[in-house]
């Protein structure tokens, strides 16, 4: 007690102002990563990987085998080549959005309220019927892998084509619609599945059906926005960087397109809530 008492005094004598910036420079770091791990597979890991790191360390210590310590100690060495392989989808995104600063829409704010506006007239129908759909926009990152899956069209952006291409038993109607450039660029496209099965939801756990794991792995995988219009329920979600919002209605689905289609791609978090207009009008309605 008496040692841990001297090396605090130690510790508090050496205090100054650089120590302190220095204390929150690592803070913010910290809160950097886990908010950037938050909703991902990386932040189940990290957890694990925490846990087991406190309880060995504490059986090591406390039961004191040298064998077994050496060989806990290689392990954790290896586990430090080990993580960027582990962590390599979470750290490439990291990289895309860091490359991703600064960058402009390629398409005109005007040119884009009307292709959105055309979008979800078709998605009301669409909801309204219980049509299912799937329309993933196109941002700083290209898609063309996943263009050339599909039917390419290279059409322009309308209620009626949309409607067709997701009419039911229609050839395309099973794969996403995709949009860049101002135009529809391919339809029946076939697109990258997350892993995740279950997400939490306020009514409990919401399980996934395929239309909603293909919009979350085409956003987990690149910056792009994808809208789903669920087949089973005729309900309206959006999802971005692996992030859903959903039960929106078709005014707020063309909020949030507008407020995340008109301004240059950041990197910056999507939160897991509607913005505050949109709850005002939600609690309105």
């Amino acid at each position: 007690m008496d040692e841990l008492l001297i090396h605090i005094s130690l510790v508090l004598a050496r205090f100054d102002w650089t120590s302190l910036v220095d204390i929150l420079l690592v803070t913010l770091l910290f809160f950097l990563v886990l908010s950037w791990l938050q909703g991902t597979r990386g932040m189940a890991i990290l957890r694990g990987v925490f846990f087991l790191t406190i309880a060995v360390g504490l059986l090591v210590r406390v039961l004191e085998f040298p064998a077994l310590n050496m060989v806990l100690r290689g392990i954790f060495s290896a586990l430090v080549v080990a993580i960027p392989v582990i962590f390599a989808p979470e750290l490439r995104q990291a990289l895309e959005r860091l490359g991703r600063l600064g960058a402009l829409p390629s398409t005109r704010q005007s040119q884009v309220a009307a292709i959105i506006d055309a979008v979800v007239q078709a998605v009301s129908d669409m909801s309204r019927e219980r049509i299912g759909a799937l329309i993933v926009f196109e941002r700083t990152i290209s898609l063309g892998e996943y263009i050339r899956t599909g039917v390419l069209l290279d059409a322009l952006v309308s209620r009626e084509l949309i409607l067709q291409l997701f009419y039911p038993n229609t050839p395309l109607h099973d794969g996403a619609v995709i949009i860049g450039r101002g135009r529809i660029q391919a339809a029946g496209c076939i697109l990258p599945l997350t892993d995740r099965i279950e997400l939490p939801s306020p009514q409990g756990t919401q399980r996934l059906g395929l239309r909603h794991r293909a919009a979350l792995g085409i956003t987990e995988v690149s910056d792009a926005i994808a809208l789903v219009v669920s087949e089973e329920t005729g309900r309206i979600s959006i999802m971005r960087d692996g992030r859903l919002i959903p039960d929106l209605s078709p005014a707020q689905a063309r909020e949030l397109l507008l407020a995340n289609l008109t301004v240059p791609s950041t990197p910056r978090l999507w939160p897991l809530t509607r913005e505050p207009r949109t709850r005002a009008r939600a609690r309105n309605s």
